[in-house]
């Protein structure tokens, strides 16, 4: 290896011992819930959510769940489904079990544009049915 070749490397492992490459990383995309006592999808101000998402992004889903009326044996008190609206299908790795308290998942958005519904699959109370809200992927 010549002067000039050694002198290069040495400035590569310079700049990175110093930190001074950078690997650009993909903005993670938060999503904050409440999956209520009610039987409602909140968001923690209270209100209906509907979630926008880009095709791919990497989600980080934050969700508080409260108990309802009922649950399963597992413990869970909730669930959290993403379905398809064209034909109901479920989402790969958005089926989701919800135990009280605050849990997080590391998702990635479906990468086909289009509407989807979130669905609680746990019978969490007599207004289980009302528990689903929009979400909908952009490209």
């Amino acid at each position: 290896m010549n002067a000039g070749a050694t002198s290069c490397l040495c400035v590569i492992g310079l700049a990175l011992a110093m930190g001074g490459v950078q690997v650009a990383q993909a903005q993670v995309h938060l999503i904050e819930l409440v999956a209520d006592k009610d039987s409602r999808y909140k968001s923690p101000t209270g209100g209906k959510p509907e979630i926008y998402l880009k095709a791919g992004e990497p989600v980080l889903l934050r969700v508080t769940a409260r108990r309802g009326k009922s649950w399963n044996r597992d413990g869970s008190i909730h669930g959290f489904a993403l379905l398809r609206v064209a034909d109901r299908s479920k989402v790969t790795d958005w089926n989701l079990l919800l135990r009280p308290g605050t849990q997080e998942f590391n998702l990635t958005a479906p990468v086909e544009p289009g509407e989807y519904v979130v669905v609680c699959t746990v019978i969490c109370s007599e207004e289980h049915e009302g528990m689903n809200m929009r979400l909908v992927v952009v490209p």
